[in-house]
């Protein structure tokens, strides 16, 4: 078990530090996890996502109890314990505050046009959860309400949280999020871009 838990830090911190490298998760934001036991492993209150070391990850019971003394998990703990519970199949979360999806939180606009079609296929949407605090409950439920059908949601004036199975997975799709975000923001330059019809939103979906 220990050499699991190993394992799962290391996965969170190759994340946290390609992360980084991306400008997806700038300065203090942002936090990672991994499910682990009956609850889960989470980068610790304060820490950078881009420069984890292993003391920075934490595990906590899904009370969002610290099982580590001294250690403080990440104020959005219970964002990410609200996912797992929604998600029994998601093994991991990644939050960010990444530029061009965090532009689209922040003018209130969702990415649920469809509009390329590897989007459409991979998120069919990504909807935008309503203002809250952060790291307050109110924020957890607008958010964690979406996963019923979604695995990305946008937070307004805050940032954009996934959950997938692998972590390898969960990077990957945020990457094809931000990308799209930049694709979409950048359309307005040519006069805005051209919506898939539902037929052919459809026939994408068909292929899953």
């Amino acid at each position: 078990m220990f050499c699991r838990k190993k394992t799962l830090i290391q996965e969170i911190i190759d994340c946290g530090k390609l992360c980084g490298e991306k400008n997806f998760t700038p300065g203090y934001s942002g936090n990672i996890s991994a499910r682990y036991r009956d609850g889960m492993l989470i980068t610790t209150s304060g820490s950078s996502n881009g420069y984890l070391s292993a003391d920075e990850l934490v595990e906590t019971d899904f009370e969002g109890k610290s099982l580590e003394a001294g250690k403080k998990p990440s104020s959005e703990k219970f964002l990410h314990i609200g996912i797992y519970k929604k998600r029994p199949e998601f093994n991991y979360i990644i939050h960010v505050h990444s530029p061009y999806l965090s532009t689209f939180a922040s003018a209130g606009k969702d990415l649920m046009e469809p509009i390329m079609a590897e989007n459409v296929f991979y998120f069919g949407g990504i909807p935008l959860a309503e203002y809250a605090l952060p790291s307050t409950m109110e924020l957890v439920d607008n958010t964690v309400k979406f996963f019923d059908k979604y695995d990305a949601v946008l937070m307004a004036n805050h940032g954009f949280v996934i959950g997938s199975k692998t972590i390898r997975d969960a990077y990957m799709k945020l990457e094809l999020a931000e990308s799209y975000a930049q694709v979409v923001l950048n359309t307005q330059i040519l006069g805005g871009a051209k919506v898939l019809t539902k037929d052919e939103a459809d026939k994408i979906l068909a292929l899953r």
